[in-house]
Formats: C-alpha cells, sequence, structure tokens
C-alpha cells in the first residue's frame, strides 16, 4: 500500500487517535502526541497541508517500530 500524498498533519492526528495517540501539548504548529499502549511514546506531528512525504514516511516508521508492526500492517490500520 503507497503512503497518502495529500494527508495534512490534522488528518494523521485523528488517525492515530486509533491507536492510542492522544495530543499532550502543542508549540506553534508542532503537535506532540503521547500513547501509553505498548509503553509510553512521544511523537511529534507538524500541523502542515499537506505532510511533506519524507516526513510522514519518518512519523509512520517510527510509529510501527513501537507497535512491532510493520509499516505495511500499520498503513492497513490506519487507512
Amino acid at each position: 500500500m503507497r503512503i497518502p500524498r495529500d494527508l495534512s498533519g490534522h488528518d494523521l492526528i485523528r488517525r492515530l487517535r486509533v491507536l492510542g495517540y492522544e495530543q499532550t501539548r502543542q508549540s506553534g504548529s508542532h503537535i506532540r502526541l503521547t500513547t501509553t499502549q505498548n509503553g509510553e511514546h512521544h511523537i511529534t506531528i507538524p500541523n502542515h497541508d499537506p505532510l511533506r512525504i519524507g516526513t510522514l514516511s519518518a512519523i509512520l516508521s517510527l510509529v510501527a517500530e513501537h507497535f512491532n508492526i510493520s509499516r505495511e500492517e500499520l498503513l492497513k490500520q490506519l487507512f
């Protein structure tokens, strides 16, 4: 499955809620999310529209690594 090219930061945050991520703080256009599933994990999402493909790819890799799943499995869960 391909990574979506037109995903905004807000859309990604909404989709990550499925995995237990909640907004914990915001500094300018960057929003920090935290989950306590599988241990505590923090990620920072820029609230840009659209997200750059490299930024989105890096975020998805970090989330997949935290949950011990492949990026393909993560993409299927989120999209």
